[in-house]
């Protein structure tokens, strides 16, 4: 089942971008400026990267000093799944739903000419609300699972330590989740 809208008529067009080259201070200023969660990595006109607020901010509690060196292209997703402008708007969203992805950048021969977001979606085609529901659901669901089985296995994960409260890379230490400093206190 095709909506019949095509992405390239709903996408934003007048999407925010960074050089990969730029600072991670100068990629959260533009985010502020613009009132926007994400930036597209551009790199003349291509696509390099998607860099986010959830990664400024896990940048920025791993060095507490030195952010005005963290470049850009050092901390951003590079691997990026993107949608091509004459792609219909139910086939777009079943690819955001398959990679959990609430945003895809929209690419004609690697260039990136716009980016569909879900809000866009919802603004044109709000009957599409339940299954854009589903999209965050099993994004957190995913996670969730991926984070349970990280502890059964004695991985790693990032996350809030069960000793100090502090946001950090934690291990399982006798089935609590602690940060590196806390590990060695229990």
């Amino acid at each position: 089942m095709k909506i019949g809208v095509k992405v390239g008529d709903i996408m934003t067009r007048n999407f925010s971008s960074i050089k990969p080259e730029a600072t991670l201070i100068n990629a959260a200023k533009e985010m502020i400026k613009k009132r926007v969660g994400s930036l597209v990595v551009l790199d003349k006109d291509e696509l390099k990267g998607l860099i986010t607020e959830r990664d400024i901010i896990w940048a920025m509690v791993k060095k507490s000093s030195g952010w005005n060196k963290i470049l850009v292209k050092d901390i951003a997703k590079r691997k990026v799944h993107t949608i091509n402008p004459s792609t219909d708007l139910l086939v777009a969203l079943q690819k955001m739903k398959n990679t959990g992805y609430r945003w895809l950048p929209v690419t004609v021969k690697k260039r990136v000419i716009g980016l569909l977001t879900l809000k866009d979606i919802l603004r044109v085609e709000p009957s599409l609300f339940e299954t854009a529901q589903e999209i965050m659901q099993i994004k957190e669901e995913t996670a969730k699972l991926k984070r349970i089985q990280q502890i059964k296995s004695g991985k790693v994960i990032e996350g809030i330590c069960n000793e100090c409260g502090n946001t950090d890379i934690l291990q399982s230490v006798n089935g609590r989740l602690v940060c590196e400093e806390c590990k060695f206190s229990i």
